[in-house]
């Protein structure tokens, strides 16, 4: 008997201890981890929302860049990671629902390996030609490749990424026969398509509404199922004659599977808060993006989802990386 006392006290102590250290949840600085370089589009938004996550959790919030293999690296770092709070992901569309078919191998499994906290934003990509395509339209467009088989070339920004799949996605539903020419990075992509290399891409919002306005490139659409609040004008590709198109690039915050549901409910809390900050939403706006928050389950299901949807255009595409 004295025994049995002797263990339930030190399991009473031991769950109280551990109930004390969640409430006081975070009690040191928090890492945030992008598994892309700085300086890119997704480095930028995680350090403008990490100053507003700190001042919410009372606590610094640290970047930390883990840049390599179309975001593999930093996702595994995080999958091993300890599951206490302190390490949070920045994913991706690539990391947790493109990767998965793409790659041959993962060290990591993007459903697994993580718990979802929240869908931070959904971004919108469009598709561009250079003004030298007598296309005006999207349904122009398709109506003159489909009449060129073979001879007309697409940019993207390398194999399997968003602006690889979503032209993929588009030939499939309108029966185009493109040839891809992928890039390194879409800043190269984007100046051959200026210079009239190749005829057509589809870049995020962020990166092809500065050429829009500057008339070096022409817009047809964009990919959201909606009109995009930077640039209502530009009709959706769905709209133009490919009904059912629906592409966006996201990102959201995950946490190493096995973390204590008060967290991620703290978290998930302190998150959709910083989603409401003026600047934060100013700022996703302006670049062609949605700000979305919810809840860890939704966010979850929204991941399920995507990994099908993109696993059916991989396929399709043929692309692989080893």
């Amino acid at each position: 008997m004295k025994s049995m006392k002797r263990v339930t006290i030190a399991t009473l102590v031991f769950l109280f201890s551990a109930g004390l250290a969640h409430a006081q949840y975070p009690a040191k600085p928090v890492r945030l981890v992008v598994p892309f370089p700085a300086g890119g589009g997704a480095d930028i938004l995680a350090r403008n929302m990490s100053g507003k996550l700190g001042e919410v959790l009372g606590q610094t919030v640290v970047v930390d860049n883990r840049p390599g293999a179309g975001g593999n690296v930093g996702a595994e770092a995080v999958a091993r990671a300890a599951p206490d709070g302190y390490t949070l992901f920045f994913g991706t569309n690539g990391t947790h629902a493109i990767n998965q078919s793409l790659y041959r191998k993962l060290a990591f499994d993007p459903i697994k390996d993580f718990a979802p906290v929240i869908h931070l934003q959904s971004i919108a990509a469009v598709m561009i030609v250079n003004p030298a395509v007598p296309a005006k339209t999207v349904r122009e467009f398709v109506d003159y490749a489909r009449a060129r088989p073979g001879q007309l070339a697409y940019a993207s920004a390398g194999n399997g990424t968003t602006s690889h799949l979503a032209v993929e996605l588009l030939k499939t539903m309108t029966g185009m026969d493109l040839v891809h020419v992928p890039y390194k990075g879409g800043a190269a992509a984007m100046t051959d398509l200026i210079a009239g290399q190749v005829p057509i891409t589809i870049d995020v919002m962020a990166n092809a509404l500065p050429q829009v306005k500057a008339g070096k490139v022409r817009a047809l659409g964009v990919t959201p199922a909606k009109r995009v609040q930077a640039a209502p004008e530009i009709p959706t590709i769905a709209e133009s004659g490919v009904p059912g198109y629906e592409v966006t690039a996201w990102t959201g915050v995950l946490v190493p599977a096995g973390t204590p549901p008060e967290i991620v409910a703290r978290l998930n809390d302190a998150l959709n808060r910083v989603l409401q900050d003026p600047d934060v939403r100013a700022r996703m706006l302006a670049g062609g993006a949605e700000p979305v928050g919810g809840s860890p389950g939704a966010f979850g299901a929204f991941i399920r989802a995507e990994t099908e949807k993109w696993a059916q255009v991989v396929k399709a595409s043929g692309a692989q990386v080893d």
